[in-house]
């Protein structure tokens, strides 16, 4: 495989011993992004010359005995638009905020220039991280590496598509509803959405906002699972105010083997339907993973009804984004609540009355989420994890017409919302559970197909380990032909 298509870990492995240089590493993916990120515009904000500087430096010091460079010992890598990067606008894809410059880093990226990254740019996002399509009137629109005509999802696009073309060296992203673990999953890479409070948000947010969102998380996006391990015992932990109070002690993981682990699998439910493609797929892995010596079931479930599940979620979900909702719009979301009808159950139903609900509103549907976080603690005391979809499909065209709840998609040849498949990012989000993403292989198409590891609160570790399994011993990353 070529070199700009290694796991972290690797690279790191060949900058420590001196296999590769920073400074050509650097220009390696310089290189690359100049010749294929016209068309797959990934990428929107780099900085070489800076990037440059930085490599010399890591190279000098790698020469001298007993110099500290770091764990990721110069690895270059990018970040997803939404987190602050010093001296670099932080505009969510909005043109109001292009000419702003972040004053210094967001928390994560400090983390990671402290551990030896060198970060040299921002991967693309769609207006405010809402859309599973990646375009925004500020950097323009974000293709699918592996079929340009396809989305690369959303809202962490950019950062997906670039790690699957082999133009970064890792990446971090969010997630409040599979902005992580869909586009890792259309673009046939790696992505975890931590449990909901393990890294700070600090510095990812628009200009004056500061308070910590429902649901949504920061974690990273790469092209092994291993990496995600590395990465994620970088990014996590408190703030520095938080920090004066508590550390992070994640438990390990119980088995390191296939042989006795515990899995349960929902392949598709009638809530959110999903594509016998994807359904094939994850059937396959459970029939491999039972033949090594797991404990598999297809009928084990969280006691709560899991249709009302998505109810919640989307109640929370929009009561979560709700805060970036201009005045003229909250005042036309009023008018469209006072024309629905009292039975109305559809999404945009939802939508409108959750943009719009009471605080009261909010305490119910909050405290139901909490009844849902215990069932789910008491169904991870039988099981270590549970495996299913991260969505319905593989990646769909770009450019659906229509608002997000007007469009649809194809499943099994029928019609269907497009908001429904976010159902698989909240069973766990909405609980605060962590989720990882990892390819398991190809639809007929040629498309990459991905399952979504759930497990318990604080039990990341356990769910990234399963993805290293599944990496090791059944399907890994491959780089999209066009690019490889």
């Amino acid at each position: 495989m070529d070199t700009a298509f290694w796991s972290a870990t690797r690279l790191i492995r060949a900058l420590r011993t001196k296999k590769i240089g920073a400074l050509e590493l650097v220009d390696l993916y310089a290189a690359r992004i100049a010749r294929h990120d016209r068309t797959l515009n990934s990428l929107c904000v780099l900085d070489f010359d800076a990037a440059r500087k930085r490599a010399r430096g890591f190279d000098r010091a790698s020469g001298r005995a007993g110099a500290k460079i770091g764990p990721l010992a110069g690895l270059p890598m990018t970040v997803k638009e939404s987190f602050d990067l010093a001296g670099h606008p932080t505009t969510w894809g909005l043109a109001e905020y292009k000419n702003t410059r972040a004053a210094g880093n967001a928390t994560a990226v400090e983390r990671f220039a402290r551990a030896g990254a060198n970060v040299f740019g921002k991967s693309n996002v769609p207006t405010l991280l809402a859309d599973w399509e990646t375009n925004n009137p500020v950097y323009g629109k974000t293709v699918n590496p592996w079929d340009p005509a396809r989305t690369p999802g959303g809202s962490s696009g950019g950062a997906a598509a670039a790690l699957a073309a082999g133009l970064t060296g890792l990446e971090a992203g969010s997630d409040i509803g599979g902005s992580i673990r869909n586009p890792a999953n259309y673009c046939g890479v790696y992505g975890h959405k931590p449990t909901w409070g393990l890294c700070s948000m600090a510095g990812h947010a628009l200009p004056g906002s500061v308070h910590p969102a429902d649901i949504s998380a920061i974690g990273p996006l790469a092209r092994s699972a291993f990496d995600l391990e590395l990465a994620l015992g970088i990014m996590a932990g408190p703030d520095a105010i938080d920090g004066a109070g508590w550390t992070l002690a994640l438990r390990k993981p119980a088995r390191k083997t296939l042989r006795g682990l515990r899995v349960a699998v929902l392949a598709t439910h009638p809530t959110a339907e999903t594509d016998a493609t994807v359904q094939q797929a994850i059937g396959r892995l459970a029939q491999f993973l039972s033949r090594q010596g797991a404990k598999v079931s297809e009928r084990a479930l969280p006691a709560f009804d899991l249709g009302e599940a998505h109810r919640v979620f989307i109640q929370l979900l929009r009561g979560a984004t709700s805060a970036t909702q201009t005045p003229e719009f909250f005042a036309q979301m009023l008018a469209a609540k006072a024309r629905l009808a009292p039975k109305d159950g559809s999404y945009y139903a939802q939508m409108v009355r959750a943009n719009t609900q009471p605080h009261k509103d909010w305490l119910a549907a909050s405290n139901r989420r909490h009844q849902m976080r215990l069932a789910w603690a008491e169904f991870f005391r039988d099981w270590d994890v549970l495996l299913c979809p991260n969505a319905a499909t593989a990646a769909f065209p770009h450019s659906m017409p229509g608002e997000r709840w007007e469009r649809m998609i194809s499943v099994n040849g029928k019609p269907q919302p497009a908001t429904t498949q976010m159902w698989w990012a909240g069973i766990a989000g909405m609980c605060y559970l962590p989720g990882t993403a990892a390819p398991i292989g190809l639809a007929p198409e040629g498309l990459p197909i991905g399952v979504q590891i759930i497990g318990p609160q604080y039990g990341d570790l356990t769910t990234i380990r399963v993805a290293q399994l599944i990496e090791r011993e059944y399907y890994a990353f491959v780089p999209p032909p066009a690019y490889a």
